[in-house]
């Protein structure tokens, strides 16, 4: 049998091990466990938003967020503890005994629990899965960010799948970043191995040319991002502007109109100069800052028409 077990950071030190609360420092696996080794895991990132004028949280899009963690977890031969109906009310559960009068980030984790050392065969490996919950403002720069072409490569879907949030994936992550931290940028764009822009460091990508939207194909090694997805449909739906789903050269997104990336991390960030070059008039674009606006004031709640995406959480 699976050895499953939730956990939930409380500001107490508190957590929530096998359906009870322990002292955070207990809440612990195994330093054999072959998720910690290998990188043998999948997890999801979903936000939780703070409405102060009703006290409650709003958490953007909870179900499909789990159901996108099923797909991840069929890659690695997991089999997450409950369906997303299920999963989702666990969370909402955890964020009543987390609440707090801020923005909270929840990270669903599902990993290979069983020791490292010897058996490779993802099939046989047991599951483990946790929930826990971090106060989380802004990830990237409000006002836009200065990005550069990351030396190194995005790993392609045949080494190891893109549209799966594998733990071990995101060293690749980790040195994009780091390259351009070092180097005085605040974030990374991924080229493939064709050579065409494809991603931030962990963000998908759009670009603002001639009135549309253009963002990378699913087909271009992409993360499936439920951000992407939503942009998608308000700038069509409020806007009237259609995307284009097609690959981006290098040489292309250097005069682009605008750009921005997006996810549940970054949200809607724009990105105001690429490897020196500035994009647009250097600063928030017209349409990005309209779709960030539609975008936040979505996720706070303050959009009936899109209440179906969120799940509503008041203190218990």
């Amino acid at each position: 049998m699976n050895r499953i077990f939730y956990l939930a950071k409380q500001e107490s030190g508190n957590a929530h091990l096998n359906g009870k609360f322990v002292p955070e420092e207990k809440a612990v696996i195994p330093v054999t466990a072959h998720a910690l080794h290998y990188g043998t895991g999948c997890f999801e990132g979903i936000r939780a938003y703070y409405n102060e004028e009703e006290k409650a949280l709003y958490v953007f899009r909870l179900e499909d967020h789990f159901k996108r963690m099923v797909r991840s977890a069929n890659l690695l031969f997991m089999k997450l503890p409950g369906t997303p109906k299920e999963l989702s009310k666990i969370t909402t559960e955890l964020l009543q005994k987390n609440f707090s009068d801020t923005d909270i980030y929840i990270r669903p984790l599902a990993f290979k629990i069983d020791p490292a050392v010897g058996n490779f065969n993802l099939k046989t490996l047991k599951d483990g899965f946790v929930i826990y919950t971090v106060a989380l403002g802004r990830y990237l720069k409000e006002g836009g960010v200065r990005a550069n072409i990351s030396s190194w490569m995005r790993v392609p879907d045949r080494a190891i799948p893109p549209r799966g949030k594998v733990t071990g994936a995101y060293v690749n992550t980790a040195f994009a970043k780091t390259e351009s931290l070092l180097g005085g940028f605040d974030e990374a764009l991924f080229l493939d191995e064709k050579g065409h822009v494809v991603e931030g460091s962990a963000e998908n990508l759009f670009m603002v040319r001639d009135g549309r939207l253009i963002t990378p194909a699913l087909s271009d090694d992409i993360l499936v991002g439920l951000t992407r997805d939503t942009i998608m449909t308000i700038a069509k739906d409020e806007l009237g502007v259609e995307t284009v789903e097609r690959s981006i050269d290098r040489s292309e997104i250097y005069s682009a109109d605008e750009v921005f990336v997006c996810g549940t991390g970054a949200e809607v960030t724009p990105v105001i100069e690429i490897d020196h070059h500035p994009i647009g008039e250097g600063k928030t674009g017209e349409v990005t800052g309209q779709i960030k606006k539609l975008y936040f004031d979505i996720v706070h709640g303050k959009n009936s028409k899109y209440q179906s995406w969120l799940t509503k959480v008041t203190k218990k």
